[in-house]
């Protein structure tokens, strides 16, 4: 018979082999999914995780040291998700799936003033992000501007993702699957001939 000594002392032994990192994490992104990134606290993520108030400190430093981690954790995360998929609509309505299946780290992601802006992680999970984004639309036909239109693309995704989280077009989506609704949003978008850069 396991004793709650034993357990928590198997827990530790664990912790001290990497796992404590990822349960703060995990603890944080309950939180954030719950209450927003306003309500994380390192002391009662500690509580939470079963470790001493101390060690997320020394896996984060702080409060922005952990948002950054999470941040950084979900670009990777978002690089993933859209790996692979050569077409451009696919890739939003994989965007606007990793949304649904990532709310907590969606929430942070896009919150540059609650992060360290020149964090080696964040920047490097960043650029993988964006040059999945940018695939996208590098061999879409008749664009005048790839740029203009990775935007438009990016936009699109990302507002129906917020609106969706936040349950505003809930009534406008009624029965419909998110993703099916998302794709005729998009064919709506780029069916249309994109106006030519500013300047020609």
């Amino acid at each position: 018979m396991t004793s709650d000594h034993d357990t928590k002392s198997a827990s530790r032994s664990a912790y001290h082999h990497g796992d404590l990192r990822q349960a703060v994490l995990t603890a944080a992104l309950d939180v954030i999914a719950a209450e927003g990134p306003g309500a994380l606290s390192l002391r009662d993520l500690a509580r939470r995780a079963g470790v001493s108030h101390a060690a997320p400190a020394h896996h984060f430093k702080d409060r922005t040291g952990l948002l950054t981690a999470i941040a950084a954790q979900g670009y990777g995360l978002l690089a993933e998700a859209l790996a692979g998929t050569p077409a451009l609509r696919e890739r939003g309505v994989r965007y606007v799936r990793f949304a649904v299946a990532h709310p907590a780290h969606f929430q942070v992601m896009f919150r540059p003033e609650l992060l360290r802006a020149d964090d080696p992680d964040l920047l490097a999970a960043k650029e993988r992000a964006s040059a999945e984004l940018r695939a996208g639309v590098a061999d879409l036909p008749d664009v005048p501007d790839a740029r203009q239109a990775g935007i438009a693309a990016w936009s699109l995704a990302h507002g129906f993702a917020t609106l969706l989280l936040t349950h505003n077009v809930t009534a406008a989506i009624g029965d419909r699957d998110p993703e099916e609704y998302f794709r005729s949003l998009a064919g709506l978008l780029f069916t249309a001939q994109l106006p030519p850069p500013v300047g020609e």
